[in-house]
């Protein structure tokens, strides 16, 4: 496994499993085949109405507490009392502390809520705070009026899209992306592209694993999502080998800035209607 060192010099894998989409049992079953293979690194939300599962696997695993790294998200309509919603997470997850915690979507009285994050850190409940789909005018907004500067961005990020202008602002404040739809939601199109079957041959690897490896040096994190065990173990197996920096650069002109997902402000909308029953939660 290979690390990158966060704005609060704390140290996050390059690579972990995601949950999202994923049902309890899914949840559960593919935490535990990563956590007991090679990763440390495990991502799920509020939303995600899988944490309860994500927790029971962490224990069951053969990984102690300190050994594993853990983000989630908060939700908007958990904003405005979110010193309650971050305990509330704590207790589904079985744990005592959250490696990384984020705000999931720019609506809401997320300044509030942020601020209770800080209080978290201050508390020792939260280590590092994040922010997910949030905009650079939203991101200058919280680090103008907060204490600790967020350390990771989640967003979209791969290979037709990789956020030139936003990473440029990121870097800015040593803010580290976290890459979700990685593979472009699974598109083939982009998965087989031509440079993609080419490296995977020559470094006999997948074209899925070269795409990852191209995540992780050009300073993304990245959360693949796989219900399959010998995906789970793929996914993980990219450190054997480095692109060059002409491999780098011929993969750099496949951006082309198209993306699999606009948040419109209908949908920031419908984001603060959705209410979440945890109590439904396996």
């Amino acid at each position: 496994m290979e690390y990158f060192t966060l704005n609060n010099q704390t140290q996050i894998p390059v690579i972990g499993e995601g949950t999202f989409l994923f049902t309890p049992d899914e949840a559960e079953q593919a935490v535990l085949e990563a956590l007991n293979g090679e990763y440390k690194l495990i991502d799920t939300a509020n939303y995600y109405m899988n944490e309860k599962a994500v927790g029971r696997a962490m224990k069951a695993s053969k990984r102690s507490r300190d050994e594993i790294y853990l983000s989630t998200k908060l939700w908007p309509t958990e904003y405005d009392n979110a010193k309650q919603a971050i305990d509330d997470t704590l207790e589904r997850l079985g744990v005592d502390y959250i490696d990384l915690l984020f705000l999931h979507q720019p609506i809401g009285n997320y300044v509030a809520a942020y601020q209770a994050m800080q209080e978290a850190v201050k508390e020792g409940k939260v280590r590092s705070l994040g922010l997910s789909n949030f905009t650079k005018e939203k991101i200058e907004e919280l680090i103008s009026q907060m204490d600790i500067t967020p350390a990771v961005l989640q967003t979209e990020s791969h290979p037709y899209a990789t956020q030139k202008e936003l990473r440029a602002f990121l870097d800015e404040h040593d803010i580290k992306i976290m890459a979700w739809y990685p593979l472009g939601h699974g598109d083939s199109s982009l998965v087989n592209q031509e440079i993609f079957t080419k490296l995977a041959q020559k470094y006999h690897k997948s074209n899925v694993q070269i795409i990852l490896r191209w995540h992780t040096q050009i300073g993304n994190i990245v959360i693949p999502g796989s219900k399959s065990a010998t995906h789970i173990k793929e996914n993980a197996d990219i450190f054997d080998f480095k692109l060059t920096d002409e491999e780098m650069a011929e993969i750099a002109k496949l951006d082309v800035e198209k993306r699999y997902y606009t948040a419109t402000p209908e949908k920031l909308n419908n984001y603060m209607n959705m209410k979440l029953d945890y109590n439904e939660q396996k």
